[in-house]
This record gives structure tokens, sequence and C-alpha cells, in this order.
């Protein structure tokens, strides 16, 4: 291979369409189509050992830990598939020790009375009490529609359908619950939802803008979900499950611990459905 290598915008297009096909989320396409084009920007499209050492030097300095990982983890990937063969002695830093902080049943409450004065309040009710309630993550909330959810029976479904702009970090679909207070607050949201000129459930850029300076964020419900799943005794292995983690290396949950709908209801309502705002 040259010491210098030029890619063109066949080249970039060609490397997203392919991990496209593997069914990452468009907002997951979209920030390694914008990590990858700001490398290139920067090295004039004309890759090579020093100038790719140069930018990541620039952005290290400029970014968290975390950042950087990400950023340049997507670039290398690129590189790689390119077979750039100086890829692997560039080493990315560990991972900061990370502390989770703590959510309580009062921030899920100041949360909400920082949009009671606002317009579409049953919306961001809505939203809070879900996320609290089910475990989800915010991009799985985001992309949510009206048929996913069960007010009947208190299931929301979390599928994994990118031609349906719907996706899973662990590529599968999965159920989640919420408790009979949640659903009072679902049947009022859906009603003005349905007599209202709002497209979306939970539209993405707006509720990020909405949510920019309120006490918690849309992420940190699924951390209260787990805290409060675990303050209350539920099953770990259960947990998991519902919140959608990967279980692989979990030979007892991968071989063992079958579940069915019903019984994972049950053992959520035991657990959960005391919760009241």
């Amino acid at each position: 291979m040259p010491r210098s290598l030029y890619i063109g915008e066949n080249k970039v297009q060609e490397y997203l369409d392919i991990i496209k096909l593997k069914g990452i989320s468009n907002r997951h396409l979209y920030e390694v189509n914008r990590y990858i084009r700001r490398y290139l920007t920067n090295v004039n499209n004309i890759i090579n050992k020093s100038n790719t050492i140069a930018y990541f030097s620039r952005i290290k300095d400029s970014y968290s830990v975390s950042s950087y990982r990400k950023e340049s983890y997507q670039i290398l990937k690129f590189l790689r598939y390119l077979k750039v063969p100086w890829t692997d002695e560039i080493k990315l830093p560990p991972e900061p020790n990370y502390y989770p902080k703590n959510i309580s049943k009062d921030d899920i409450v100041c949360t909400l009375k920082y949009f009671k004065n606002c317009e579409h309040f049953p919306r961001f009710k809505a939203l809070i009490l879900l996320g609290a309630d089910s475990g989800m993550r915010a991009e799985e909330l985001y992309q949510l529609k009206v048929e996913d959810i069960n007010l009947e029976d208190r299931i929301v479904h979390i599928n994994h359908n990118p031609k349906n702009g719907q996706s899973t970090k662990t590529k599968k679909s999965r159920i989640s619950f919420f408790t009979e207070y949640t659903k009072e607050v679902l049947i009022e949201y859906l009603g003005y939802f349905n007599h209202s000129r709002l497209k979306e459930l939970f539209p993405q850029k707006w509720i990020e803008r909405k949510f920019k300076d309120a006490p918690i964020q849309v992420k940190d419900l699924r951390k209260f979900f787990s805290q409060e799943w675990d303050r209350r005794g539920g099953s770990t292995s259960i947990k998991k499950i519902l919140m959608g983690h990967s279980l692989k290396g979990d030979v007892d949950l991968m071989h063992y611990n079958y579940q069915s709908e019903e019984d994972l209801k049950k053992i959520y309502d035991r657990v959960m459905d005391s919760i009241e705002i």
C-alpha cells in the first residue's frame, strides 16, 4: 500500500452502505458519517500515518476521554476497512472510572414540576413516567410509535425494525411494562396526541432541546428504573431482560432462565406496580 492514500466520496459511501446492512440505527449511522467526514476534511482526504496521528492528538486534547475514544474508534474501524496497515499501532486510552449518579423519585418529581407549565405537558409527563417505569433507552423512547403501546395489558413493545426507523442496541426486539398510574397518564397523552397536530410521540431533537436545563436528562430515566428495581429487591436477571442488556456471557439467561411474557409481567408487577408519582 502507498504511504498516502486518497479517499474519495465513493469509498466513504460504500463503507456507510456496508455498515448500514448491520441494522444500525439512523442516529448511529449519522454519527459515524460525521466522524469520518470530519477526519477526512482535516486531512484533506489524504490518509497517512503522520496526519492521522496529528488529527488524533488534536481531538484527544480537545475532547473528554469518552468522546475521544468514541470518535477515534469509528475512524479506526473505517481505516481497517480500507486495510490501512498501521492502524493497530494506535492504541486508545482506557475508559475512565465511571460512577453512576443516584436518581431518586424526588428527581422524577422535580423534573415533572420543571415541565408543569410547559405547552404539551402531557407529552413530557408520559415520556418521563414511561421511561422511569420501563427502563427503556432514550433512543428507544424516541422511536416509539402509538401502536407499540398496549394500554390494556400495560405492555410496551420495543422493536428492532430498522426499515421502520426503530433499532435496539442488541438488535433484538423485546417487551417491557408500565404501571397502572402510568397507564392513566398514557391514556391522557394519547387522547391529547390524537387530537393534536403532533406527528411523533417523542421527537428526539425537540425533546433533547427542551430537556437541556431540566433536573435530569431522558437517559437518566433508565438509571432510575435500574436503581429503583434494585432498591425494591427485584431480580437482576429479570431486570437485564426488561432493560435489553446483552445476555452474552450469562449462561443462566442464555440457556436456562426462560420467562414467558406472562411470567415477566407478574414479576414486574410484584416489584414495580406500587410506584406512583
